[in-house]
């Protein structure tokens, strides 16, 4: 193996934990919501056809969890509500992913030397990290790095970061966090990217312990090797923008064959690396922007409609829970007890952004 291998030595995937709002809500509902809405009234007959459209058709998802007492709340929309929203949610839900993560690990909180968070849906000063050393318990000296601004593709940065923790022999023991409250980067108007994008994403956080040496009676998955891309020609393509002091989506067809053409390049460059080819990888844990997305990685990696199985459910179960989403997908992989072998974990998004790993499980 060549490559970061030797650069930075061994990192595993210690344990992974997951966490969600309390409260889930389907399409049916979200639809019936934004029909009663005063801004239904705002908004034209377009915007109530697309909103149908992706609502009632199979678009991939059945439901999502948002930080929300009722949907009437997310039509409340503005600075100060979302602010409030994102301060009262990201930290509970980076907490909780991050307590469950060092359980499935079996690691205590002051074994940590390094803390990771991402998030892209909010801002805070001091930064989410503080919150989670708080909440967690955490060393007063541990490391702490909050990474704003890579979108959905965020995972795989902050694990990268971990990475190069670990390798410069500072930390034995890192946590990598991903946390997204879409709900507070809620905004509404004509745009077709904008009412897609309201209808697809989740609220939710990722967790993940990364450690120099393996657990014991635990499943190995050990980061041999990654690559990234990032491509600022099409920086228009996917990102947010701030309107009125709020953060507005910027959806564009060109997401999908995006996502794929970038995707599989980091692909073939570690493989390349490896001395693999893509028929070597049994796992798949791909983020998923939505089902067209997922379709397109399905033709241009000539996948099988199974081989992206786990990522599916989750876009199923939960939407598109932004940076979050590979945590959930490679927690549904080991549940399920795929089997060992090359594993290949990929995230995408803002930039154009795109990043893949590959994994050894054993």
């Amino acid at each position: 193996m060549t490559g970061s291998v030797s650069a930075f030595g061994s990192m595993y995937i210690r344990g992974v934990g997951t966490a969600l709002p309390p409260t889930r809500y389907t399409k049916a509902q979200c639809l019936l919501a934004f029909e009663q809405s005063e801004w239904f009234t705002r908004l034209d007959a377009r915007s109530h056809l697309i909103a149908r459209t992706v609502l009632k058709r199979d678009n991939g998802i059945d439901a999502r969890y948002l930080a929300l007492d009722s949907l009437d709340e997310v039509f409340h929309i503005d600075p100060d509500t979302l602010a409030r929203r994102f301060l009262e949610n990201a930290p509970k839900l980076a907490v909780s992913s991050g307590m469950l993560a060092l359980k499935s690990a079996n690691i205590s909180a002051h074994e940590i030397d390094a803390v990771v968070v991402s998030t892209c849906t909010g801002y805070l000063c001091p930064g989410l990290s503080s919150y989670v050393i708080e909440g967690l318990g955490l060393r007063a000296d541990v490391q702490a790095y909050d990474l704003v601004g890579q979108g959905c593709a965020a995972a795989l940065p902050n694990m990268q970061l971990g990475r190069a923790l670990l390798g410069s022999g500072s930390c034995t023991h890192v946590l990598s966090i991903c946390v997204e409250v879409s709900s507070a980067a809620m905004y509404l108007d004509n745009d077709a990217g904008v009412i897609i994008s309201a209808c697809l994403f989740g609220d939710g956080a990722g967790a993940a312990v990364l450690s120099r040496v393996p657990g014991a009676n635990t499943r190995q998955i050990e980061w041999m090797d990654s690559s990234s891309v990032v491509d600022p020609s099409h920086r228009d393509a996917l990102k947010f923008e701030t309107r009125q002091g709020m953060l507005r989506n910027v959806l564009t067809r060109a997401v999908p064959q995006l996502a794929a053409e970038h995707a599989l390049h980091v692909l073939l460059t570690v493989l390349e690396r490896a001395g693999l080819k893509p028929h070597d990888i049994n796992t798949w844990i791909m983020h998923a922007g939505g089902r067209d997305v997922l379709d397109a990685v399905e033709l241009h990696f000539a996948l099988q409609h199974s081989d992206l199985r786990y990522s599916a459910a989750m876009l199923r179960q939960y939407g598109n829970l932004s940076s979050a989403f590979v945590y959930f997908v490679l927690q549904a992989a080991l549940a399920d007890s795929a089997p060992s072998g090359w594993w290949w974990l990929s995230s995408f998004g803002a930039g154009f952004s795109c990043h893949g790993a590959l994994l050894e499980v054993r």
